[in-house]
């Protein structure tokens, strides 16, 4: 099947199975590792426009909440400008 870089004549069968499964994981976390090391330096389209999308969503709530404060600010100043009139 593979071969066996680590085999010696003093393991056992299941010990040698055992020891060819520990170098195919590090074998698959090697490639998957790789992998994610690609995407992470050239991320993807989608990942970017995905992100743009949510920076102006992000923005269009900050502009409301401001607007919103202030025009409470102001009518509660309003409030208090007609309370003291007599």
């Amino acid at each position: 099947m593979e071969s066996n870089i680590l085999s010696t004549p003093d393991l056992s069968p299941l010990e040698q199975e055992v020891l060819d499964e520990y170098e195919r994981l590090s074998n698959n976390m090697k490639q998957l590792a790789s992998v994610l090391d690609d995407l992470a330096s050239n991320p993807s389209t989608e990942i970017l426009d995905g992100l743009r999308d949510l920076e102006r969503k992000t923005s269009l709530a900050f502009t409301l909440l401001k607007a919103s404060v202030y025009s409470i600010v102001l009518q509660q100043e309003i409030d208090w400008g007609q309370g003291e009139q007599p």
